[in-house]
């Protein structure tokens, strides 16, 4: 696989796929931009080298009408400050009325094209609406890893009509980083898992059985876990049909020799609501018309004694309710640990992501990747469709690689 610094882009028209589906407050206006900012290297260096630059993204779920609520205008604004430089959005992302406006570019120009997902193929992958987009340009970067899971037309399609296709910064930073992580880790690797669904979690639990040496478990995902073991745990968000497979897992896990970590004590509340009444208690004594809320004091001091000689941790999804005061202490105090190990540390995932944002370790973290489906789909040992279709990656189950 090719990436951006490896093709001459003098003059040419370069298509980057970026993924720029940043929030927006009620009224338009981008709350985090941190999706923008990741891509600026990576657009930046085309503009160096006296590129026609012509930047690609999806906002929300249009679902392949024009929504206008979902137009790229707030994000072309941003773009064009952060770069200092005009950025032109174009009417709509493929067609005659593009094509011209691209046809007029000059090298150290900047286009943004409209919402890919005005366009039905776009998520259906349509090799024909591939084939406009591969029209735009002479060089096609993908530098969007958060949808490089999915088979979408302007980041597979694409690269079947498009003169030469690479990969950009942003996408080789993920992957080199994950393959540090997974396929040559500094050990022990310990990899902390959250999130409120176990069923999104346990393919990568299970191919982490052949990674990593232990495995922490919080959230609500927990719950099934502990239910697995014969602790009941009241009215508790949980999974009832996966608890066998919960079990099935913890008894691989051992006989593969990593150790996985459940709740010790727990935060449980009377309802699911930020005033609710709550009290501290062991996973034994959670009362039967009460539910899980967060991990306890106990389960935080153990799982910071458990990542404190690790060398390599990777973490997807909060230990809890975080998004309510009552309920974040377990997920601050995991960001506090993970902070302050001496370990190669990715976090992945918008919740975590935000979790470390707002206690201010983000300078602590070595790496916060882009895309949380992309990241689990990687744990999970996925191919990723978006760099499969580059030609430079086989997963990371059995041993693949990134090239």
């Amino acid at each position: 696989m090719q990436y951006i610094n490896q093709v001459d882009l003098a003059g040419k028209r370069v298509l980057i796929r970026v993924d720029f589906n940043v929030p927006l407050d009620e009224e338009g206006n981008i709350t985090d931009d941190n999706r923008v900012r990741a891509a600026l290297p990576t657009i930046n260096y085309a503009l160096d080298e006296d590129a026609k630059v012509i930047v690609a993204s999806h906002m929300g779920r249009p679902k392949g009408k024009r929504v206008e609520e979902f137009s790229m205008a707030p994000v072309a604004r941003r773009l064009g400050r952060l770069l200092k430089k005009e950025v032109a959005l174009a009417p709509d992302c493929v067609g005659p009325d593009v094509e011209g406006l691209i046809e007029q570019m000059k090298p150290g120009q900047v286009v943004m094209l409209e919402n890919l997902r005005f366009h039905k193929g776009e998520t259906d992958n349509d090799p024909e609406f591939g084939k406009a987009l591969g029209r735009l340009c002479d060089v096609y970067v993908d530098d969007a890893f958060a949808v490089a899971h999915r088979e979408n037309a302007s980041v597979v399609a694409v690269v079947n009509t498009a003169p030469v296709s690479v990969a950009g910064f942003t996408m080789k930073k993920e992957l080199d980083y994950f393959r540090r992580a997974m396929l040559d880790p500094a050990r022990p690797l310990a990899a902390v898992l959250g999130g409120a669904k176990a069923m999104t979690k346990l393919p990568a639990l299970e191919n982490l059985l052949e990674h990593a040496d232990k495995i922490v478990i919080g959230g609500a995902m927990a719950n099934t876990f502990l239910m697995s073991v014969g602790i009941d745990v009241g009215k508790s968000l949980h999974e009832e049909d996966l608890v066998p497979v919960a079990n099935v897992l913890l008894k691989n896990a051992k006989s593969a020799g990593v150790k996985i970590y459940i709740p010790v004590d727990c935060v449980v509340a009377n309802r699911f609501h930020r005033h609710a009444e709550t009290k501290l208690v062991t996973t034994l004594d959670v009362p039967k018309e009460w539910m899980i809320m967060d991990i306890g004091p106990a389960t935080s001091m153990l799982y910071r004694e458990a990542l404190r000689d690790c060398k390599t941790i990777i973490w997807n999804g909060p230990m809890g309710a975080f998004e309510m005061d009552a309920f974040s202490r377990g997920t601050y105090n995991m960001v506090s640990t993970v902070a302050q190990t001496y370990a190669m540390t990715i976090i992945g995932g918008g919740d975590t992501d935000v979790a470390v944002s707002n206690a201010g370790e983000t300078e602590n973290i070595s790496y916060i990747s882009t895309g949380g489906g992309a990241f689990l789909a990687l744990m999970t040992g996925e191919v990723l469709p978006a760099v499969d279709a580059l030609g430079g990656y086989t997963g990371l189950e059995n041993g693949g690689t990134a090239h």
